[in-house]
């Protein structure tokens, strides 16, 4: 067979190899996206960028073994065994890229006496959830959920060890023990809102934005306070917060210290 013949093939091949993992790409981009990290999560713990490397290794890698291997003059059963290696990498490929994403994936929202903290799943001890009260004692794969912290208080026996602890960079947020629901702590929630005219006062330069995010929750400036929401390093976000039950409503990027 023609070289030429033998490339148009495999090239044919590998397109249609390429269109049906791009649909595998788009089904667990709805998953990542919708569920494990719905905006603005993907981009505020990187989950974006995650996604993107394994789809670029998952779609580009199938298709170019195809390229590589397919041969029209093979016989049905050799190639039948190059398409199952083949499909059996991109598999191996694509689950070994989405357990790194869900190992990465927010599961809370923690509040943590004056701000919002994301908690991801690798954040948090597996080993240790048990200590966590009875309805928190599952990480969970259905999105994040909104959770309670019991901050350490300076009477606390383990007061100077939970600092410690903080310090080194193992936050109440990331301790199971700590945890406790959400509905709980509702009324701290409530009183330690700030006005949202801060914000306004601190950014008048994006004062429209947030104009626009009220007008579309439907909430005015009274109905909301704002809290700062941090990941580690990623400080510069607010959660808006409706006054009347402790709900974070929205998320924006801005400085909210």
């Amino acid at each position: 067979m023609a070289w030429g013949t033998r490339i148009r093939s495999a090239a044919r091949a590998a397109l249609l190899h390429f269109g049906l993992s791009l649909l595998v790409a788009c089904a667990v981009a709805g998953l990542v996206f919708r569920v494990w990290y719905p905006a603005p999560f993907h981009e505020l713990t990187g989950g974006r960028s995650l996604f993107l490397i394994l789809i670029v290794v998952d779609v580009v890698c199938g298709p170019v073994l195809t390229l590589v291997l397919y041969d029209p003059t093979k016989s049905r059963f050799k190639w039948r065994i190059d398409l199952t290696l083949i499909v059996l990498t991109q598999l191996g490929a694509l689950a070994y890229g989405l357990n790194q994403v869900a190992g990465a994936r927010p599961v809370f929202v923690a509040f943590e006496g004056d701000r919002f903290r994301v908690v991801q799943a690798m954040d948090v001890d597996a080993t240790r959830v048990q200590e966590a009260p009875e309805g928190l004692r599952s990480l969970g794969y259905g999105g994040p959920r909104l959770l309670g912290v019991r901050l350490a208080q300076s009477g606390d026996a383990d007061y100077l060890q939970s600092l410690q602890l903080s310090l080194q960079g193992l936050h109440p947020s990331f301790r199971p023990s700590r945890w406790r629901l959400f509905d709980e702590q509702i009324p701290a929630v409530q009183q330690a809102l700030r006005p949202v005219g801060e914000l306004r006062n601190k950014h008048p330069d994006r004062r429209a934005e947030l104009d626009a995010q009220l007008a579309e929750l439907g909430l005015s400036d009274e109905q909301v306070g704002y809290l700062p929401l941090v990941r580690e390093e990623t400080t510069d976000w607010v959660a808006l917060v409706r006054r009347s039950d402790g709900q974070p409503r929205a998320y924006l990027q801005l400085d909210g210290w």
